[in-house]
């Protein structure tokens, strides 16, 4: 139960004063729909003026508070010219008050002739005369002008002005409660923050360094806190212990050899099986370096221990895909591998269904399918959930109640993460790292070229079709600006172009694509009918077509170098040498060039998964922002990088020497701020366990 001194902090916005049908669906947009995510909707920065006795005291371009007597109104002859109101300081410098469009009838009303007003704005120049273009503030008194020397701006959606916004903040800190302190007492003093109440009005007042941080702290302690707790509870659990024999993996003929990585990681695995309390580990592998050969041999270590495998990929695509790959590689050991998606209907759904229920089926393979209701196991052991960061810690939690006691659970992925990031987002997971390539992998040739050799790449990808070999060609998908429609209409462009050089030899996938669609384009290019690929970044990871050689990133700029590495990985998975061309634009930012440099000189992903941190700064974390419960909202990375190790240690103290959430002193603190950051999965836990 959410703990009852939330209950204002969880009310609808809907209970605001100003808030009416019209204004709900912005708020909406912008995620403002309770009473806490106002309160956590912070400034993105704050406009800080400067009170000057006359203008002669203020800078061109500089925000001032002011005051003016009203001279007279100028109005344009064209309707849409400006409206001018000419205004005079105490030294008897003439400013210009303009207005455009609308506006004027505010100036009419706000500003009458004789009268002196304190104006808020940013003092400009236009010819000789000073002007302030829309002035922010207008007001009667004195007092009311000084209220706005600092003043908070907040990001918008269509529909909602600023005032608003500020109006709405300024109701909600009213309803804020004074909360219980969750902080450690000897590390609250020695960091001097306030109090949670005190920490979110600050940060809507001000820039205040010591609000901001004591907030990103809570949302990184709660965060820790339960993902420790998860952690916890699964130790407790009851798991069965699995212990193959390797008679089914001796039988195993792999394309490598093992690299050291693979068999360290086998090792700790089988390590984690043969314990009664579930395993829960991560495995990070960079683009090739042969993670399913390691899930194939957990999953048949589960199916010589007489128990079942299931693994779980994010979407329908990437499961067909490993469903082929498995089969293929364990075809010699006689193992029973099923494929289960949405689109399986009728009998042949009915057959897949029996045989997990009676054993005959050892692995399935399939989408989120495999965890519905209707699907009952007769003894699952091992989860293998890949591409990891698609699925939260809820969801991970619910696939654990599909066993008659918990299974063992292998999280994947395919992003080479920084450590600070894996503590953050996997702190309740083991972790092995797969940080070498199989033997045979050629490095990829890797070139940066400006955009405008366009017409010699598509002469290029003539050539290189004509020698039988395929190729991709990616878009970017651009997330600031334009609409996800732009983005596709960049991609249909390009195909459209291609297409009409190249003709059917071209095909499109792309996210807004019907899955019938994308998966047919997709199969024409694995099956060597299509030679050339246009896509967005749908197909960043998974995808896997040997004869595809080259690569070519448009706008590569834009991408991040996780994901700029991901791409590159698609291409040098045979034995013939792979290219990847990245076009850049004629503009390109510091930052930019930087991470194309490191890209043309590095294939280490784990390398260019901490440069991306470093160049990102507060950006997305690495572009692989969670489901819905992983990612952070409040913390910068900046802040996560300086506070997270506290904020671990602090969590780690309270649950393996305090007692957790029974403890009487700040068990209570602990448990409102799960509830108030919404990480209460944490407590779920200690339910379910």
């Amino acid at each position: 139960m959410r703990p009852e001194i939330l209950i204002p902090l969880f009310a609808e916005t809907d209970g605001l004063d100003g808030i009416g049908p019209k204004l709900k669906k912005p708020l909406e947009k912008l995620g403002l729909t309770r009473v806490r995510d106002v309160l956590y909707h912070l400034p993105e920065r704050f406009v800080v003026r400067r009170a000057v006795t006359d203008l002669d005291d203020a800078g061109v371009g500089e925000q001032v508070v002011v005051a003016l007597d009203i001279v007279e109104h100028r109005a344009s002859r064209s309707p849409r010219g400006p409206y001018r109101v000419m205004a005079s300081d105490a030294k008897g410098n003439i400013c210009a008050l303009t207005y455009f469009g609308r506006a004027s009838y505010t100036a009419k009303k706000q500003l009458p002739v004789g009268e002196k007003r304190w104006v808020a704005g940013r003092l400009d120049q236009y010819d000789q005369m000073l002007q302030i273009v829309h002035p922010d503030h207008v007001a009667e008194k004195s007092e009311q002008a000084m209220g706005q020397m600092v003043e908070p701006i907040y990001r918008l959606s269509e529909g909602l002005t600023q005032p608003r916004i500020t109006s709405l903040v300024e109701q909600s800190l009213e309803r804020a409660p004074e909360l219980p302190e969750w902080i450690e007492p000897s590390m609250f003093r020695r960091e001097g923050w306030p109090s949670w109440r005190q920490a979110i009005a600050q940060a809507h007042k001000g820039e205040n360094a010591k609000a901001r941080d004591r907030l990103a702290y809570d949302e990184l302690f709660a965060n820790a806190l339960a993902l420790m707790l998860v952690r916890e509870s699964n130790r407790k659990r009851k798991g069965q212990p699995l212990q193959g024999d390797g008679h089914l993996r001796d039988k195993l003929q792999l394309p490598f050899p093992l690299t050291g990585a693979q068999r360290r990681s086998i090792d700790e695995i089988a390590g984690d099986m043969a314990q009664s309390s579930p395993m829960l580990r991560l495995l990070q592998g960079d683009v090739g370096a042969g993670k399913t050969v390691v899930a194939l041999e957990s999953m048949l270590m589960a199916v010589e221990a007489g128990a079942q495998a299931a693994m779980l990929a994010p979407t329908e695509l990437l499961a067909r895909q490993h469903f082929k790959t498995l089969r293929d590689m364990a075809r010699p050991t006689g193992v029973e591998i099923a494929l289960l998606t949405g689109r399986d209907k009728g009998r042949a759904r009915e057959s897949i269904l029996m045989g997990l229920l009676d054993g005959s089926i050892d692995i399935v393979v399939g989408t989120h399918a495999i965890f519905q209701q209707s699907v009952a196991y007769k003894n699952l052991g091992l989860v293998v959930i890949d591409e990891q960061h698609r699925f939260g810690v809820s969801q991970r939690l619910m696939l654990a109640q599909k066993g008659r006691v918990t299974p063992h659970t292998l999280a994947m992925t395919a992003t080479p993460i920084p450590r600070t990031l894996v503590l953050a987002n996997h702190g309740e997971m083991e972790v092995s790292r797969l940080d070498e390539l199989p033997p045979g992998r050629q490095a990829i040739d890797t070139r940066v070229l400006p955009v405008d050799r366009l017409e010699d790449i598509v002469a290029a990808i003539g050539r290189h079709m004509e020698s039988g070999q395929q190729a991709y060609w990616v878009c970017p998908m651009v997330r600031d600006s334009e609409t996800m429609d732009d983005d596709i209409a960049a991609a249909e462009a390009r195909y459209a172009g291609l297409k009409e050089r190249f003709g059917d030899d071209v095909v499109l996938v792309h996210g807004q694509l019907a899955p019938e669609q994308k998966d047919a384009g997709m199969a024409r290019f694995a099956a060597g009918e299509a030679k050339v690929l246009v896509a967005t970044t749908v197909i960043e990871v998974g995808v896997d077509v040997p004869n595809a050689t080259l690569m070519v990133i448009e706008q590569a700029e834009r991408f991040g170098l996780a994901q700029l590495h991901q791409l590159r990985g698609r291409v040098g998975r045979g034995s013939e040498k792979s290219t990847c061309l990245l076009l850049r634009s004629s503009e390109l930012s510091e930052t930019g060039q930087k991470r194309l440099e490191l890209m043309k000189s590095s294939q280490d992903g784990f390398l260019l998964a901490e440069e991306d941190l470093k160049l990102r700064g507060g950006g997305e974390l690495l572009g692989t922002r969670q489901s819905g419960e992983e990612g952070f909202s409040i913390a910068t990375l900046e802040q996560v990088t300086r506070l997270l190790d506290m904020a671990n240690a602090d969590a780690k103290m309270l649950v393996e020497q305090q007692g957790g959430l029974a403890n009487p002193e700040r068990g209570e603190a602990a448990r409102t701020v799960l509830y108030l950051l919404e990480r209460d999965w944490g407590v779920q836990t200690l339910r379910g366990g």
